[in-house]
């Protein structure tokens, strides 16, 4: 007879629970400024340490430090603030505006803001992001995108572009290289090297960026995408972002315990890195070097962003339930926005009296986007897309039978 103990099952625990502070030491969280730069033309040999250290810019007294810190003017540093601080009040409204049952829900970036303005700051035109339903800062960090069409959406009021054919928060954007979003989690990541792939079959020069959160790396699509990347040195930039919670599921649930995501990416052949998602500028910078060697056809990047989901899942959510209400406050990277804010002020070109000032102006365009949306039709008055819009945009010519099921629906 056998001596040996019993086997067990390892189930990942995280590491706080409602009624105690979470301990962020799993965190791991490397010194700004400590972590090197190499050479965008480099191996995913020579990034092993860079996946499982923790690139930082800014350092806690908001100054940007080390080999990562980017050549950018005060100017796009300016209007990178303002894109964060416009996405977050976008999201403070519609959240109430889901509360007051005018759309049927809603999916805040709260705590993630630096992420998408800043990377979408890194992209060049033509460029096309895959993004999941929490990048809606890629959209709004532009001025050529109406923010009242992005409410119709919400809607699915008469002036929504999708025509009522897409659930809330799935954008799709062609002309500002923003894909339609799938409720299937990680379809995008797979989709993302395949256009990629395409881009430089064709002899383009425009490169793809894929999103994916924490636990969707659970899905095989992950795995395949990096594959298919690695093995054609797809131009592709592959997003992940480990905001710590997939709705109630610790990030370690995804295989983030004893690991990092980036490493997962180096196990593939890419090259990755791991990046404090709270911190602008230095987002701003793995993503225009990822950016670049995507350009030079030296292949795909997995980066991943190291963030915390402020707010609930989705408007369905309650994460008070699952997590210590207060996590977000103790979070070690702090606030994306307050970090950006302390960084211009110190170097002189912004101030309290300015942040106040823009604030009240981007709630005034925020309310102002809301009534003329809401003056085409809300959840509530039943102002949508005619039904004769579900035959619409899939034939070049209507087949007679779509064409007799029209006109017995009377539409």
């Amino acid at each position: 007879m056998s001596s040996s103990q019993p086997l067990r099952l390892h189930v990942p625990e995280p590491s706080g629970r409602p009624g105690c502070a979470t301990d962020f030491s799993y965190l791991h969280v490397s010194e700004a400024g400590a972590v090197r730069r190499p050479p965008v033309a480099t191996t995913h040999f020579d990034t092993q340490d860079l996946a499982y250290g923790l690139i930082r810019v800014l350092d806690r007294e908001g100054r940007a430090v080390g080999p990562w810190a980017p050549e950018i003017s005060t100017a796009q540093l300016r209007r990178g603030l303002r894109s964060m601080m416009k996405t977050r009040l976008f999201d403070s409204r519609m959240l109430i505006v889901q509360r007051q049952r005018k759309i049927s829900f809603y999916m805040q970036s709260l705590g993630e803001e630096a992420i998408a303005c800043a990377h979408a700051a890194a992209l060049e035109s033509g460029d096309m992001c895959f993004p999941t339903y929490r990048q809606q800062g890629l959209l709004l960090s532009r001025d050529d995108v109406s923010m009242a069409e992005l409410m119709c959406q919400l809607m699915s009021n008469e002036r929504d572009p999708m025509k009522g054919r897409q659930l809330p928060v799935m954008y799709s954007y062609k002309r500002a290289g923003f894909f339609s979003i799938s409720g299937n989690l990680a379809t995008q990541f797979i989709q993302a090297v395949g256009w990629a792939m395409a881009s430089a079959i064709k002899g383009d020069t425009r490169i793809a960026s894929a999103w994916i959160g924490d636990g969707a790396t659970a899905e095989a699509d992950f795995h395949t995408a990096l594959t298919f990347a690695h093995v054609y040195r797809a131009p592709v930039i592959l997003n992940v972002v480990n905001n710590q919670w997939a709705i109630s599921t610790f990030q370690a649930i995804a295989g983030g315990e004893s690991t990092t995501f980036a490493a997962r990416g180096v196990g593939c052949g890419i090259a990755s890195l791991r990046v404090d998602g709270n911190d602008f500028l230095a987002v701003y910078a793995a993503s225009q070097w990822a950016a670049e060697r995507a350009r030079a056809n030296l292949g795909p990047t997995l980066i991943e962003w190291v963030t915390y989901r402020a707010g609930a899942h989705s408007t369905s959510d309650d994460p008070s339930k699952y997590r210590p209400a207060d996590d977000w406050e103790r979070f070690p990277l702090g606030d994306p926005i307050e970090r950006l804010k302390s960084h211009l002020i110190g170097l002189g070109a912004w101030s309290d009296q300015e942040h106040e000032q823009v604030r009240l102006e981007l709630e005034a365009e925020v309310a102002a986007a809301q009534k003329e949306a809401e003056s085409h039709g809300t959840l509530l008055d039943g102002h949508i897309p005619s039904a004769a819009t579900m035959f619409e945009d899939v034939y070049a010519e209507m087949p007679a039978h779509l064409r007799a099921q029209r006109q017995q629906l009377g539409v």
